[in-house]
C-alpha cells in the first residue's frame, strides 16, 4: 500500500466521521475511494479526506445530500485544470457563491439559536439560585 493511500479507519479518525457514515457517503456517490487493496480495502487519498471533510462541516449546517453533492460536483468540475467555457465556468461560481451565501446564513442562525439557549440556561440557573432550600 502506498503511503499517500489511507484505510477507512484512519480517515474516520481524522475526519472524525464514524466507518458508517464514510460507506454511507460512499453508497449515495458523495465520496469513492480512490482505491482498494489487493485484499478489497478502500483506500482513500488527502484529496478524499478534503472531500469527506466539506460534507462534514455541510451536514450540521442542514445541507441535503442532494445539495452536497451539487457543490461537490461545481467544485470537482472546476478543479479539473481544463479551460471551461466562461458561462460554465460563472455558472459553477455563482453555484459556489450561493452556497457561501447559504453557509453564512446558516451560521447566523445557528448563533442566534445558541444565544437563545444560552440566555435560557442563565434563566433557569437564576431561578434555581432564587429558590430557598426547604
Amino acid at each position: 500500500m502506498s503511503s499517500e493511500h489511507m484505510q477507512i479507519g484512519e480517515v474516520a479518525t481524522r475526519t472524525e466521521l464514524s466507518l458508517r457514515t464514510i460507506r454511507h457517503y460512499e453508497d449515495t456517490g458523495l465520496v469513492i475511494p480512490s482505491a482498494r487493496s489487493q485484499g478489497g480495502f478502500r483506500l482513500y487519498t488527502e484529496s478524499d479526506v478534503a472531500r469527506l471533510m466539506v460534507i462534514r462541516r455541510m451536514k450540521p449546517l442542514g445541507f441535503t445530500l442532494d445539495e452536497m453533492r451539487a457543490l461537490l460536483e461545481a467544485t470537482d468540475r472546476l478543479d479539473t485544470g481544463e479551460e471551461l467555457p466562461p458561462e460554465e465556468r460563472e455558472e459553477l461560481l455563482d453555484r459556489i457563491r450561493g452556497f457561501e451565501q447559504a453557509a453564512q446564513q446558516r451560521g447566523e442562525d445557528l448563533r442566534t439559536q445558541l444565544a437563545r439557549a444560552e440566555e435560557f440556561a442563565a434563566t433557569l440557573a437564576e431561578r434555581l439560585t432564587r429558590t430557598p432550600a426547604p
